[in-house]
C-alpha cells in the first residue's frame, strides 16, 4: 500500500487507538487505515469519491467519518491529545487562560445552510470560532453563519468549555467581543472575559498582554489544510469536525513523533 505524508506513524496511532477502537475486533479495513484516509482528505481537499483506491472504499471511510462526527469522537480525540501534550510540556492538563478569535471562510456555491455575509470582510460563508490555550492548542471549536457578529457567535464556543477545564479563569479576546458578552461570561461561568485592544483601538495607546498572536498562529496552522481554505461542507457540524480533525493532525505531527 502507498505511504502518504498524512499517514499516522505507529506511535501516533497508539496514542489515539483506544478512543477510535475501544473494543478490538477483526475488520476488513483497519481503523488506522480509515483514519489515514480521513486525514488525507482533510489535508489535500479531495472529494470523497476521488479518494485514492489504495485506501478503503470511500463509502466505508465516509461511514466512519459520519459515525465519529455524530458521536463526538473527533472532539474526544482532540481533547485527549490536548491533555497529553500539556502534561508532556510540564503544564497542568486544564489551562487557566484561553484566547478566542474568529475568521470568516468562503463557502462553496452548493452550500445553502448556516451561511451568511460578513459585511466587514465581504465574505459569503461561515465563521469559525476557536478558543486556544497559551500553547496554541485547541480548547473549543464552533462554526456558524458569517453574518453573526463575534459577540453573538462566541457563546457557541464558550459553552463548550463548561465542565472541561476546572482551572480556567480568564479568556482573552479582541475588540469585537466588547459589550454584554463580558457580563454574560462572568454571570454564567464565573470567568473573566478580557478584551485586549490593539494600540490603534485603545485611546491610551497602552498595549495590554500581547497574547492575541497565539490564536492567530493557530489559524495560520489551519490554513495548511486545503479542505479548510474553502468550506465545502453542506452542514456546519461537518465543517466543525473538519477543523477538529485538522487540529488532531497538527498536534500529532508537532508533538507526537
Amino acid at each position: 500500500m502507498t505511504q502518504y505524508p498524512t499517514d499516522l506513524t505507529e506511535k501516533q496511532w497508539q496514542v489515539i487507538k483506544n478512543i477510535l477502537e475501544p473494543q478490538a475486533r477483526n475488520r476488513k479495513h483497519s481503523l488506522k487505515e480509515i483514519m489515514n484516509a480521513i486525514l488525507y482528505i482533510n489535508k489535500t481537499g479531495c472529494q470523497w469519491r476521488m479518494l485514492p483506491s489504495d485506501f478503503a472504499p470511500w463509502q466505508t471511510v465516509y461511514y466512519y467519518f459520519r459515525k465519529w462526527k455524530l458521536e463526538g469522537v473527533f472532539e474526544e480525540v482532540m481533547d485527549a491529545l490536548h491533555s497529553l501534550i500539556r502534561k508532556q510540556a510540564g503544564r497542568e492538563e486544564s489551562p487557566s487562560l484561553g484566547i478566542m478569535d474568529s475568521r470568516s471562510v468562503k463557502t462553496s456555491h452548493h452550500v445553502d445552510s448556516d451561511r451568511g455575509i460578513d459585511g466587514n470582510k465581504k465574505i459569503k460563508g461561515r465563521k469559525e470560532h476557536i478558543i486556544v490555550d497559551t500553547l496554541g492548542l485547541p480548547l473549543a471549536v464552533a462554526i456558524h453563519e458569517a453574518n453573526l457578529h463575534d459577540s453573538k457567535g462566541a457563546p457557541q464556543a464558550i459553552e463548550k468549555l463548561a465542565y472541561k477545564f476546572p482551572r480556567l479563569v480568564k479568556i482573552l479576546a479582541d475588540g469585537g467581543y466588547r459589550g454584554g458578552l463580558v457580563d454574560w461570561v462572568k454571570k454564567k461561568f464565573g470567568w473573566i472575559l478580557e478584551v485586549v485592544l490593539r494600540a490603534d483601538e485603545c485611546p491610551s495607546k497602552f498595549q495590554v498582554l500581547p497574547k492575541r498572536w497565539i490564536v492567530e498562529r493557530s489559524f495560520s496552522w489551519l490554513e495548511n489544510f486545503r479542505r479548510l481554505t474553502i468550506d465545502y461542507e453542506f452542514l456546519a457540524e461537518t465543517a466543525e469536525a473538519m477543523v477538529q480533525i485538522a487540529f488532531i493532525q497538527i498536534m500529532l505531527n508537532k508533538f507526537i513523533e
